[in-house]
C-alpha cells in the first residue's frame, strides 16, 4: 500500500459516494467526523514542524484549524435541528 493512498483504503465506492455518505449523517456525526479529519491534519502538521518542514506544517496547521472552525459550524447547525429530528 503506498504511504499516502488515492483512495480509502477499505471503501470500494467512488470518492462522490463517500462524501454524499458522511453528508447524509446527522449533522452531530458528521461534526464528529470533521473534528476527527482536523485532528489527522494537526497530526501530520505537528510531524512535518518537526521535521522542519515549516511551510507544509503551516499550511496543514492552518487546513486543521479551518477544519475545526466548520466543525463548529456543523455543531450549530446540529443544535438547530436537532429538535427536530425522530429517533
Amino acid at each position: 500500500m503506498a504511504k499516502h493512498p488515492q483512495e480509502v483504503e477499505g471503501f470500494k465506492g467512488s470518492l462522490d459516494q463517500l462524501v454524499k455518505s458522511i453528508g447524509n449523517m446527522t449533522y452531530d456525526q458528521t461534526a464528529l467526523f470533521i473534528g476527527k479529519l482536523a485532528d489527522e491534519i494537526k497530526r501530520q502538521a505537528d510531524a512535518d514542524s518537526a521535521r522542519g518542514r515549516t511551510k507544509l506544517a503551516s499550511e496543514l496547521h492552518a487546513t486543521a484549524d479551518e477544519l475545526y472552525h466548520a466543525r463548529d459550524k456543523m455543531n450549530l447547525a446540529w443544535k438547530i435541528c436537532e429538535p427536530y429530528m425522530k429517533d
